[in-house]
């Protein structure tokens, strides 16, 4: 799987609305609307890069109230349960 974390603007009077719009895409995880230089973050996990091409552009520009995305690949994923998982192999 691929994990891409998407940056959006939109228009002020628009953001419940694209949100909602680009949660309901398949593909997209989760989108939180957070302060400062971008109004959503969309959390996407696809199959393969086709389908993050397909997606971004293809979709989530296209929702109205979108000016403007910025993706990011994820290459890993760290978290407080994979470093507690880690440190307990063997201890049972």
């Amino acid at each position: 799987m691929i994990t891409a974390i998407v940056l959006i603007q939109a228009t002020a009077e628009s953001i419940p609305e694209a949100a909602q719009a680009i949660a309901d895409i398949d593909g997209v995880q989760e989108v939180y609307s957070c302060a400062g230089d971008v109004d959503l973050i969309a959390h996407v996990k696809v199959a393969k890069h086709e389908d993050l091409a397909e997606l971004v552009p293809g979709r989530i520009s296209k929702v109205p109230g979108v000016l403007n995305t910025d993706t990011h690949i994820a290459f890993r994923s760290y978290s407080r349960r994979d470093a507690e998982e880690s440190f307990s192999i063997g201890l049972d």
